[in-house]
């Protein structure tokens, strides 16, 4: 498919800062302003380790979205499908070349840099998913042979990372890509089907699962199991969250996590220590930010000329939905532990930089937004 381009909106930068997204913009920075005073509490008072370096990394996040952003979206386009190969590469070359840590070969060294193939991944999944249903036309949106095309682009690095293991990153890469083909129009009986099948399938996943995921599982359904071992981090969070109440301790007034009763709790557990500090009141004001965010990207979506542009903004509020989701119901007990960090909040250079490259795809969509794609026809997208 050749592309062509037209009615290219925003050309001088100045155009193109004024068309930038700016409620979202501020909307992030108040989440990631409740992350940095979250990690100084967390040091006992302290802005290192984590805090500075937290503040740091966002706002130099906030630069690279709105450079991004004044970057044209056929750049993105053209680039989606090369960068998910590049993507792919590397998650097979994980089980080669790479690094292994916690119990897991996770990580790839190149150059001195060390990092996750699977954080590239979520960035091209989406960007290819999306390149691919603004090629297609709305008429064989459901058909099973180009129903298959987009599956198969999930599966494989599902399958990658699940070897790894990397439970919380499969699990990631289905949400997103199985949540963007409903949103580009894919008959919602294929979704009753796949849900179907997944609970048949259960059984042969379950012996397919290795021991500590099993284990995961199983303290999920009883923590009480082992209480002092693999149930020991839920235990202690829902001590913790319980003893907030309505209103909370207060600032740096938490005793399981100031005492280290809470584990890890400057990144995957940071929910349980802010609900410890703040209560449940504080976390419903982290909740309702969040909340914000992902109405401010759908409305982004919903003014984007382009179904490539709507399905990179939606792509972006799905992956922050999922994040947000999974460690909260995480951290109470209401799904078994993935390692997975809330969004803008945890402290961690490459989610945070994950999330951020992320929303710079998101705001150039949308800075681009009135660019008319010819050659191929817009579908329904809500």
């Amino acid at each position: 498919m050749v592309y062509t381009f037209g009615n290219v909106g925003p050309e001088t930068i100045s155009e193109k800062l004024w068309r930038i997204h700016w409620p979202v913009l501020i909307v992030a920075s108040a989440i990631a302003a409740i992350g940095a005073a979250a990690l100084y509490s967390v040091a006992g008072g302290s802005f290192q380790p984590w805090a500075e370096r937290h503040a740091l990394r966002f706002l130099i996040g906030i630069a690279i979205v709105i450079a991004m952003a004044m970057v044209r979206i056929e750049i993105w386009l053209k680039a989606a499908y090369p960068v998910y190969a590049i993507a792919l590469i590397m998650l097979a070359l994980v089980p080669v070349m790479g690094i292994e840590a916690l119990g897991a070969r996770r990580w790839i060294a190149i150059g001195g840099l060390t990092f996750q193939p699977s954080e590239l991944m979520k960035l091209a999944l989406v960007a290819a998913i999306a390149r691919y249903y603004q090629w297609l036309p709305v008429e064989r949106l459901s058909h099973p042979r180009w129903v298959a095309i987009p599956l198969a682009m999930i599966a494989v690095p599902v399958m990658l990372t699940m070897k790894q293991p990397d439970l919380g990153s499969a699990v990631l890469f289905a949400a997103l890509g199985l949540g963007l083909m409903f949103l580009a129009g894919v008959s919602v009986f294929y979704f009753i089907g796949g849900i179907a099948g997944t609970l048949a399938a259960l059984p042969f996943v379950w012996d397919h699962l290795h021991d500590y995921q099993r284990r995961r599982v199983e303290i999920f359904l009883d923590p009480d199991k082992d209480p002092l071992g693999a149930g020991y981090h839920i235990a202690q969070s829902k001590i913790a969250l319980g003893s907030g109440g309505v209103g909370g301790k207060g600032f740096m007034q938490g005793t399981q996590s100031q005492l280290d009763f809470v584990p890890e709790k400057h990144t995957d557990f940071i929910v349980t220590m802010l609900g410890e500090e703040w209560g449940f009141a504080g976390l419903l004001l982290l909740l309702s930010l969040y909340v914000l965010m992902l109405a401010l990207m759908f409305s982004m979506a919903w003014r984007c000329d382009n179904r490539f542009g709507r399905l990179l903004i939606a792509g972006t509020a799905l992956t922050l939905f999922v994040y947000v989701f999974i460690n909260v119901a995480m951290v109470t007990g209401l799904v078994p532990v993935v390692g997975i960090p809330l969004p803008l909040v945890s402290y961690g250079g490459t989610s945070m930089m994950t999330l951020m490259v992320s929303m710079g795809l998101a705001m150039a969509a949308y800075v681009h937004g009135k660019f008319v794609i010819r050659n191929t026809e817009m579908g329904r997208f809500w």
